[in-house]
């Protein structure tokens, strides 16, 4: 071969000086976001983010039940595929949608601005955290064309959650997410090792963080201090900057109180959708649909909460037959692939909801982190379509036992559930 010759097989390219540029170019799945955003971060703040409860089994259980389901491609033609679904009544661009998570400024200084850009991009519902360090009436006037779901605690003030439920109807939230996993703060042993408070006290380990994330440190300091707006603006952390003090308080704060009658009568208050988050007892989602909910998502909050738990697809089959199409059924806790999608929907889900998986695009590379983490979810779901053999989301559904099997059982195909179930 001649030198002439060699020179133009060979491709030479310039460097990238830009961190963000360099991550979009290179990072194809989300596990490599997750490294790239473990580079930004200081080591209490990553790993608040990527923790889990007590001894994180229930975290890693997470991602193990989804390799114990294996895919049985069938021949045929495709065509497509077509990944749009109905949720809750609209049409969203994929089976996903974004979960709540608090105090997103923590994570890089656009915060839930930044991850409803994304995800009004994606065409998908983005769900803003009570906890939210940016005001609902902002992501409203910012994203008009955004499905807007909203993370609405229950609680003992009567008069606060009137309040709440009219602030949410003016700026346009058309569903309440209702978790009910935190009467009680897990022990995120992580945390207690790392002294994590938020914002970050300056401590001798904080001192060594700065000199090994300097820009993140520059970013946060430059930035607005975190608040919480979306609280009821009696409370101090609604419009002041939080101190490690009031963070504590505010993290520990939760009506244990509460049950089923205080659901059945938020049913009665809002007009619009409502959505049970944070259990994995197909009991409960039986009595979800009963009291007229519209939809569960199973999770156990992402294993932060209570180690030891069932995952969400260990109940998702008998959760989706207590109650055949009486509501849609949600799935969370441990997506990291399009896989893991496809998956979900095959043993009865009606869509995903990742949380972690975003955080580390938006830690990495901001909205265009978090667009990236959902255009390779997406791209991972279509591939996986079309390689199994699938043409669209009801397709999927309609034929989830026969392209699935459980490597955990005997090796026996599962067989197809009824009508509505699968």
């Amino acid at each position: 071969m001649k030198i002439s010759e060699a020179r133009e097989l060979i491709q030479f390219r310039a460097p990238v000086l830009s961190r963000q540029r360099r991550v979009l170019a290179n990072a194809f799945s989300v596990e490599e976001y997750r490294k790239a955003a473990k580079k930004v971060l200081p080591a209490g703040i990553f790993d608040y983010l990527d923790g889990g409860s007590e001894d994180e089994v229930t975290l890693r259980r997470n991602r193990a039940v989804f390799d114990s389901w294996a895919l049985m491609p069938r021949w045929g033609p495709v065509d497509g595929p077509d990944t749009s679904t109905a949720l809750l009544g609209k049409t969203s661009a994929l089976p996903l949608t974004l979960t709540p998570t608090g105090a997103t400024r923590l994570f890089h200084p656009a915060g839930e601005s930044a991850v409803a850009a994304a995800a009004a991009h994606a065409r998908i519902p983005y769900g803003l955290a009570g906890l939210s360090t940016v005001a609902m009436e902002t992501i409203a006037k910012d994203h008009p064309g955004l499905d807007r779901w909203f993370n609405f605690g229950l609680g003992s003030d009567a008069l606060a959650a009137r309040d709440k439920l009219a602030r949410c109807e003016a700026a346009g939230f058309t569903t309440l997410i209702v978790g009910v996993d935190i009467r009680a703060l897990g022990s995120r042993e992580r945390d207690l090792r790392n002294g994590f408070t938020a914002p970050p006290a300056l401590t001798l380990s904080t001192v060594a963080d700065i000199a090994r994330r300097p820009s993140w440190w520059i970013n946060f300091l430059k930035a607005d201090g975190i608040s919480f707006p979306n609280l009821d603006p009696r409370s101090a952390a609604a419009t002041s900057m939080v101190t490690p003090s009031m963070w504590q308080h505010i993290l520990g704060h939760s009506d244990a109180a509460s049950g089923w009658k205080e659901l059945e009568a938020l049913r009665e208050a809002w007009s619009g959708r409502i959505v049970l988050k944070g259990c994995v007892n197909p009991a409960d989602v039986a009595q979800a649909a009963r009291i007229g909910l519209d939809a569960v998502q199973l999770s156990n909050h992402g294993g932060r909460q209570l180690d030891h738990m069932l995952s969400p697809m260990d109940v998702l089959q008998e959760s989706r037959q207590r109650v055949g199409d009486a509501l849609e059924i949600y799935v969370d806790s441990g997506i990291r692939r399009g896989s893991d999608i496809f998956k979900a929907l095959a043993l009865g889900a009606d869509a995903c909801s990742i949380g972690r998986a975003y955080l580390y695009g938006l830690v990495a590379a901001g909205t265009p982190g978090v667009e990236r983490v959902i255009d390779i979810l997406a791209d991972e779901l279509r591939r996986t379509m079309t390689l199994v053999g699938v043409s669209s989301i009801p397709e999927l559904k309609a034929r989830g036992g026969e392209i699935l099997r459980d490597i955990r059982s005997s090796g026996e195909i599962l067989e197809k559930a009824p009508s509505g179930t699968t």
